[in-house]
């Protein structure tokens, strides 16, 4: 098919137009649009959310418009992990920041770790039981058609901290024994 004229629209707006001898773009696309006048393509450069809408492009060359909807989607921002101890079980639990809401029906959750039960998890939470071995990692990944995350967690920093009482008893054996031979050495000067 040969163009005569073309007419990018999007909704109702004017987005480019083409009569044989002009090529005139508008607003907001001013410098962000090329159109190919031999195949009718359309190529809108940096793309923008308010871009994602319906487009048509009607030509005298075509019997009827014809009709396509723009999906914007945007890169996935940093992703957040944490975990906790809840019940017995350590619990990881991966997201992206409240702001980012653009097609999250297209977010794809996966988890990589030494187990099994990571090739099977898709969602953004997964647990562990406190019999593996906690020195190891784990990494969430979330992706999209556009983009992909990652980002890693060691499972020994989803326990509390309690102070490793095992390194304290030696400690304090060691300060009662002091303590003990201070006394007595006291009591036989005295």
């Amino acid at each position: 098919m040969t163009f005569h004229e073309i007419l990018w629209k999007k909704q109702k707006n004017k987005v480019i137009e083409w009569d044989r001898s002009v090529m005139k773009p508008f607003p907001p696309f001013q410098g962000r649009v090329q159109l190919d006048h031999v195949s009718g393509n359309l190529t809108i450069f940096n793309l923008t959310l308010s871009d994602e809408d319906e487009y048509e492009i009607e030509s005298p060359n075509m019997a009827d418009t014809v009709k396509f909807f723009l999906y914007v989607i945007e890169p996935i921002p940093s992703l957040q992990l944490n975990c906790t101890l809840i019940h017995g079980k350590i619990v990881a639990q991966c997201w992206i920041p409240e702001h980012y809401n653009n097609h999250v029906e297209l977010l794809n959750y996966s988890w990589s770790c030494p187990w099994e039960q990571c090739k099977s998890h898709s969602n953004n939470e997964i647990s562990f039981t406190m019999e593996r071995d906690l020195s190891q990692e784990v990494q969430c990944v979330v992706s999209n058609k556009v983009s992909i995350k990652t980002l890693t967690i060691s499972l020994e920093t989803c326990i509390p901290n309690t102070g490793h009482p095992r390194v304290r008893y030696p400690i304090i054996a060691s300060l009662l024994v002091v303590s003990l031979l201070s006394a007595i050495w006291f009591l036989k000067v005295c």
